[in-house]
């Protein structure tokens, strides 16, 4: 029998109430309502979008009071209300008169602590009722309102959701209250009931628990669902739950119930934990680059009730590539239990785990498990690099990529052969290098190459372009002008006529020649771009231009030059106005200077703009004509006003002159108002603060004038005068009362005087001590004591004492309330000084009077370290001497009468009162450790830190010197066993000296060298020679004089000779002659070539020879050399020179021919071959230069 829904009254609420903080948070404010509905009952509400619910049951329905304070119950007849206290929180549950009391049941681990806001529930309003609870917050219901109930949208989900409500009435149905329905209201109750089960249904499959909602520390709810529902009889329960409040003693912190309270949020965090884990997750697919991984995440299923509850979990994936231990990265987040991972690293070891997470709970985490990705082809390659060029060859270089676990085993390179589009092998090898040859001049060629290993061919790399060398452009035409300014010209050009080709890329040099300017044409552009724009030039001006094209071969030949010029510009500013006469207070006359550049055009007319200084930024033209000065009338008194000029040209409008400011007189000020404390008075000064006058008379206020009396004095001094608001009265004394007047001035003047002000002094620091008394004990402790000076009206708590050398210069060396002090580690014979201040409650007192005292004095003081003198001592005595230096140490008031030095063996030499000695008759090449310790007649000081000297070693011996080369003009000397291997620091140097004409020996070579080449020297002459070795322990002796001579010197090489035919079968050979030499006679020889050699026809002192018995048409070749004839060890010798170059015969049966020399011959057959003489000097001078080449690099790299 079904039982009649009455009708419905909402109950007061708060709608647009926000969440409070408390609420969030825990907070003990809350209030959480359970409704229990016993079984066989319904409970009917109205939720948030206005559709009725009802819940059958057995169910606890949650639902919390947003405010804190607890809502008004509306009690049905028949039911009666009942507080129960349970785990420390108080409930309030409403019973039948004859039902029991149903413990409260746990909710599902899913459910959502976040509770939104509803509207109340459904429920009849005829009786009030508040629970008997102390200290909530209570409202009676005559300040409750009616609200009106919003319409009803779509049916919500049919599982009971937690519900916070401001003031709400609740109220279930049961049999008492049965009311018959009509067919009209059985047919709406049957399709509400339909509705709701579909929302069931569509509820289940979207499981409801949004993963947004944030989670809350709230009151936990203990209750349990029944999502079938029904339209029935029954009997609700409501349940009324908040935290019991504690007193506020001292035994109530550790009460079971306060501990309960602490222990439910830990309670449900391990409840929840409890209930699912994490498997081991599970990696699938491996590829080089990618893999899957899965995993399983397992309920706990002990407690039926948990286990069939919908949970939703986000899922962390974390993968680390540095081992077990190493940085974990994370790559997912999420619910999903199977993941791809991409872009990873072939042939690399990777580490993986995942964290289940509830509810912002890190509820697991799994094992950590690894995995090894598979091995693939090499990566990219980088482009290869060009390393030469030329015009036909390019050499390119380049370096492997990764090879992702498998070696590289070669590469490929690939080329387009100057084609683009389509690209061939040119190179296949394990090299990172190669040479392509015999290539186009001046062509571009694009490359790519691809590495290869065991597994396969990587991808190209980009593709590259290198370009062989060419030639230079020629001259490109010149610039042409685009648009002109005042100050810029745009320019443009083309490339250089002829040489423009696809690959053609060009750079241009522009350059620009001032008018007038002296200084020439200079660069002002260098780009690729075909256009340029110059700034900054000067207006009306012309100017010469010239262009330069380069390419990578060069820079090509000016352009011709051309010439531009600049507009003319705007006019300048005008002067700054200046007044003329006085300025009255309501008018001024100003006038003004013409522009110092017109821009080259007339003035047209001048503006005169003025405004107020208070107005900022707003001008108002007063003047326009072509006058240059203007009277301004009408303005205020006491006002400032700015006034600025422009001018007008042919190019426009000029920027404005400067702003000239001018103030119209003004009237004295008013009185201010009386002068009051800035800050809290002090025992000796006083911050005093005004406010400026209420009337400036027209003019800003420049001047305050402060002046002070004391009480009971008539007699006023001035304390203050200045533009400042505030000013500090210094030098007063504590607890004195003194009066302030103050005044304030303009331009023109000061006003009256103030009303009359009185302030206090506070309480001040204690007076200035006495001088301390000083009493010296040892020659490093003396005692200082001293007087209690007056306090000013506060107990002295402390005393400070200041100690120094110097007066200026003192430092607190104790604190405290005791009136002696022993200072202690003092210098011997010092004089100190020393002061003393007392301080109080109210602050520090001033210093007392500087005591001075002067120790006793002792033994000298601590020795410096000792100085060696490394270049105090004549090469010769380096190696048996030290020269040492010292600082001399503090005497302690005893005059210090010597030293002790202590060196080698405890060897101790006793010196006068000096700063430096020489240690003699010292072991060459020796280390020893010295230190030295000060005498005075009172006793010795403490030796020094000892210092490690070394003496040098002896200088050493001149080597054996040798000449190894001899010629006419150069001699090539030798000397010692070549460079040995030896530390710089002993390397034997050498000087090597040669005696000049004059008798004097001269340096030639001062080094480590071992060979020297004596060069320009005269023939068959004799030379002197010495040398001298030396190193870091001095010079050593020079060797004896040793002499060598240079040879003779060969003649010089005549020039070809000269043929003449005398005859058909008669000639004649010629040649120059040459003088004696040094008295030596000269002989010629003469040399007939032929295919196996040379013959000679003819040798004596004769320069001509007649040759016969010749053959017609043959040709014959002719050379001659001179020869040196001289005495030598009872003989004649003799010295032949070079041959002449060969001379060419034709024998002729014709006329005869005068002779040509071979020149003459190549220049008329320039295809004959070359002679042996010319192939054999040709060798002779490619030898040459070898031979050079090895004899610098063995000097610089072998010698050197």
């Amino acid at each position: 029998m079904a039982e009649q829904v009455p009708a419905l009254e909402p109950t007061p609420v708060m709608n647009d109430m926000p969440l409070p903080p408390h609420m969030v948070n825990g907070d003990s404010m809350q209030q959480v309502i359970l409704v229990q509905v016993n079984p066989g009952e319904t409970f009917t509400i109205r939720t948030e979008d206005g559709h009725v619910q009802c819940i059958q049951g057995p169910a606890h329905v949650p639902m919390m009071s947003l405010n804190g304070s607890m809502p008004p119950i509306f009690v049905p007849p028949g039911y009666m209300s009942q507080v129960v206290e349970e785990n420390g929180v108080r409930k309030i549950v409403i019973l039948p008169h004859s039902a029991e009391y149903h413990p409260p049941m746990h909710p599902p681990p899913h459910l959502q602590h976040y509770m939104h806001p509803h509207p109340p529930m459904l429920a009849h309003p005829p009786h009030p009722m508040y629970p008997p609870v102390p200290g909530s917050e209570l409202h009676p219901p005559q300040y409750m309102h009616q609200h009106p109930m919003p319409p009803p949208p779509p049916p919500p989900p049919p599982l009971p959701q937690p519900r916070i409500y401001h003031e709400y009435e609740s109220r279930s149905h049961g049999r008492t209250h049965y009311i018959p329905r009509d067919e009209r209201t059985g047919k709406m109750q049957e399709h509400l009931k339909k509705r709701i089960k579909d929302r069931h249904a569509i509820g289940h499959n979207n499981n409801n628990n949004k993963a947004g909602v944030p989670p809350s520390s709230l009151s936990k709810v203990h209750n349990s669902y029944n999502t079938d529902v029904e339209n029935g009889y029954g009997k609700g329960h409501y349940v009324v739950e908040e935290p019991v409040k504690q007193k506020q003693s001292g035994k109530a912190k550790d009460s079971p119930a306060e501990d309960a309270k602490a222990e439910e949020p830990e309670k449900e965090i391990k409840e929840l934990q409890d209930l699912f884990s994490t498997g081991k997750p599970i990696v699938s697919n491996i590829q080089a680059r990618s893999a899957v991984l899965s995993w399983s995440h397992l309920v706990n299923s002990q407690n039926e009730e948990n286990a069939n509850r919908p949970v939703s979990f986000t899922f962390e994936v974390a993968l680390s590539n540095c081992g077990k231990s190493g940085k974990f990265k994370t790559i997912y987040i999420g619910d999903e239990v199977t993941v791809s991972l991409p872009d990873l690293q072939p042939a690399t070891d990777y580490h993986v785990r995942v964290s289940a997470t509830y509810s912002s709970i890190e509820e697991s985490t799994s094992e950590v498990i690894s995995f090894t990705t598979e091995s693939c082809e090499p990566d990219r390659p980088a482009v290869p690099k060009l390393v030469n060029r030329t015009k036909n060859s390019l050499i390119l270089q380049w370096k492997g990529s990764n090879d992702n676990g498998s070696k590289i085993i070669s590469f490929l390179l690939e080329w387009d052969e100057g084609k683009p589009g389509t690209f061939k092998e040119c190179y296949f090898g394990h090299l990172k290098q190669y040479k392509l040859t015999k290539l186009s001049p001046s062509t571009k060629y694009s490359f790519r190459l691809a590495a290869k290993n065991n597994l396969g061919i990587s991808e190209f790399s980009e593709t590259v372009a290198f370009s062989t060398t060419g030639s230079v452009p020629p001259a490109p035409p010149p610039p042409q002008l685009n648009q002109a300014g005042i100050t810029t010209l745009s320019l443009e050009w083309g490339p250089p006529t002829g040489a423009v080709t696809e690959e053609s890329q060009f750079t241009y040099t522009l350059e620009m020649e001032e008018e007038g300017s002296g200084h020439g044409f200079k660069a002002k552009y260098n780009g690729e771009e075909p256009s340029c724009t110059l700034k900054n030039l000067r207006r009306s001006t012309s100017y010469k231009f010239r262009l330069f094209a380069h390419n990578s071969e060069g820079k090509s030949n000016p352009s011709e030059e051309v010439e531009y010029t600049t507009y003319p510009d705007k006019p300048g500013p005008p002067s700054k106005p200046y007044t003329k006469g006085k300025i009255r207070a309501y008018n001024v006359k100003v006038a003004w200077d013409p522009p110092k550049d017109n821009g080259g055009a007339e003035i047209s007319k001048y503006v005169l703009e003025i405004s107020e200084a208070s107005n900022g930024s707003t001008w108002n033209v007063i003047y326009d004509g072509t006058l240059r000065e203007h009277v301004c009338d009408h303005l205020r008194p006491g006002t400032s006003y700015k006034l600025r000029v422009y001018c007008f040209g042919i190019a426009g409008q000029s920027q404005a002159s400067d702003i000239l400011s001018i103030h119209t007189s003004a009237v004295p000020p008013g009185p201010c108002r009386s002068p009051y404390l800035a800050n809290r008075a002090k025992p000796r000064e006083i911050s005093l603060h005004w406010a400026p006058p209420v009337v400036n008379g027209g003019a800003e206020i420049i001047d305050y004038v402060v002046d002070m009396a004391e009480s009971d004095q008539t007699e006023c001094r001035r304390v203050y005068q200045g533009p400042g608001l505030r000013c500090t009265v210094s030098n007063l004394l504590p607890g004195r009362t003194y009066s302030f007047w103050i005044k304030a001035a303009n331009k023109t003047g000061f006003g009256p005087y103030s009303a009359k002000s009185q302030i206090s002094t506070a309480p001040g620091p204690p007076d200035q001590c006495g001088t301390p008394l000083l009493t010296c004990k040892t020659a490093t402790t003396v005692a200082v004591s001293w007087e209690v000076p007056m306090c000013n009206g506060a107990e002295i708590c402390d005393y400070r004492l200041e100690w120094g050398k110097l007066e200026g210069s003192m430092h607190v060396i104790y604190t405290g309330p005791c009136l002696n002090y022993e200072v202690k580690g003092l210098t011997p014979a010092t004089t100190y000084f020393c002061r003393v201040q007392a301080v109080n409650m109210a602050g520090i007192g001033m210093f007392g009077g500087t005591g001075i005292v002067t120790t006793p004095a002792s033994v000298p003081g601590a020795m410096s370290l000792p100085r060696l003198l490394e270049g105090k001592i004549p090469l010769p005595l380096a190696s048996t001497c030290l020269a040492l230096q010292w600082d001399e140490p503090n005497c302690h008031g005893s005059e210090i009468t010597g030293y002790n030095i202590e060196y080698g063996e405890r060897q101790i030499v006793t010196v006068d009162r000096v700063t430096s000695y020489t240690l003699e008759n010292l072991q060459p090449d020796t280390v020893y450790r010295i230190r030295i310790q000060a005498i005075n007649s009172l006793g010795q000081s403490p030796f020094s830190q000892s210092i490690k000297a070394k003496t040098k070693p002896l200088p050493p011996e001149p080597p054996v010197l040798e000449c190894v080369c001899f010629s006419y003009q150069s001699l090539k000397l030798k000397w010692g066993d070549g460079p040995n291997r030896i530390s710089l620091s002993n390397a034997i140097q050498f000087n090597l000296q040669m005696e000049d004409k004059t008798g004097r020996f001269v340096t030639l070579l001062n080094g480590p060298c071992h060979t020297y080449k004596v060069q320009r020297l005269s023939e068959c002459t004799t030379y002197n020679f010495k040398i001298q070795a030396y190193n870091e322990a001095g010079e050593g002796p020079f060797s004896d004089i040793y002499t060598f001579t240079t040879t003779k010197s060969p003649p010089a090489p005549l020039k070809a000779p000269k043929i003449c035919q005398l005859g058909e079968n008669l000639c004649e050979v010629t040649w120059e002659p040459l003088p004696p030499m040094k008295g030596d006679s000269i002989v010629y020889t003469l040399q007939l070539l032929s295919g196996r050699g040379a013959d000679q026809v003819y040798k004596g002192p004769d320069t001509s020879f007649c040759f016969t018995n010749f053959q017609t048409n043959c040709e014959y070749r002719f050379r001659v050399c001179a020869g040196r004839q001289y005495q030598h060890n009872g003989g004649l010798q003799e010295l032949l020179g070079a041959y002449s170059p060969s001379t060419v015969f034709s024998s002729q049966k014709k006329a005869i021919d005068p002779p040509q020399d071979e020149s003459t011959a190549e220049n008329k057959n320039k295809k004959r071959c070359l002679t042996d003489d010319q192939f054999a000097f040709i060798l002779v001078v490619a030898f040459a230069i070898i031979a050079v080449l090895c004899a610098v690099a063995i000097q610089y790299f072998l010698i050197k």
